[in-house]
């Protein structure tokens, strides 16, 4: 619970409403938002991995056209999910690094927003 005698940190941008962090929905000029800092390797990484998938995707579908057995199609679905989510904790381990760290070291308001926002992030990813 955030204590009300303490005074809150001034955020560097509007929050997003139910987000923990100070990262604006859209910057003035319309652009959406950005992390506030990337690891390069784990960007190029992440390309690499989007790009195979965006690959196996288009094998789904020529499997799908070609009235492959059932069977082999889910498990190549299966085989993209794993890669989706080898994504999605890479860019969870920037986000708690970069992205949860500098909101919770701005104040105890900035941290109870972002302590939420993780424990719905945990929540929906891990459906």
């Amino acid at each position: 619970m955030p204590d009300a005698t303490a005074a809150p940190a001034a955020p560097l941008a509007e929050p997003l409403a139910g987000c923990g962090c100070t990262v604006p929905m859209a910057s003035a000029n319309g652009e959406p938002r950005k992390a506030v800092a990337v690891d390069a390797g784990a960007k190029e990484r992440n390309r690499k991995r989007l790009r195979r998938i965006e690959g196996q995707v288009r094998g789904l579908q020529k499997m799908v056209d070609d009235d492959r057995y059932c069977a082999d199609i889910l498990t190549q679905i299966a085989s993209v999910h794993e890669a989706l989510r080898a994504v999605g904790r890479e860019l969870m381990r920037n986000h708690l690094k970069h992205c949860a760290t500098a909101a919770i070291r701005q104040g105890q308001t900035e941290a109870e927003g972002m302590y939420d926002e993780l424990v719905e992030m945990v929540y929906r990813t891990a459906r």
